[in-house]
């Protein structure tokens, strides 16, 4: 069970023949969107969370390309497999083999894309500084 009451699914939607992410519309009214390739720059495991934090990223950022570097092409993000972990999580299993990040529903809440919630993420940190 989600720790916050807001972070309680009605529904949960993923679009893996479309390619197109996962919708998630949340017992309080709100709806979220994520796109795979957010999903996976998001991903919680331990690992995934120490790379972002030595490179000063958040959860949905993309990597950030060297000074200099060529673009290298990487396949698009897109889960082979997603699986319910208990009532309080999912887990997906990455084209790129990738399959250790369990995205609590707290978490996937905490960081909805949305402009309204993006924004509110922002007025608590800028209130977190003064």
């Amino acid at each position: 069970m989600p720790s916050n009451p807001q972070a309680d699914p009605k529904s949960v939607k993923v679009n893996l023949t479309a390619g197109t992410g996962m919708d998630i519309d949340w017992k309080d009214g709100h709806h979220s969107s994520y796109s795979f390739t957010w999903l996976r720059d998001a991903c919680p495991c331990a690992l995934c969370d120490e790379e972002r934090g030595k490179s000063g990223r958040e959860p949905g950022e993309g990597p950030k390309a060297a000074a200099g570097a060529l673009p290298m092409f990487k396949a698009p993000a897109k889960p082979m497999q997603a699986e319910p972990v208990g009532k309080y999580a999912i887990r997906f299993r990455w084209n790129d083999g990738h399959e250790l990040g369990i995205y609590s529903w707290d978490f996937l809440r905490e960081y909805c894309p949305c402009e309204a919630c993006a924004a509110q993420r922002t007025a608590k940190a800028k209130a977190k500084q003064t």
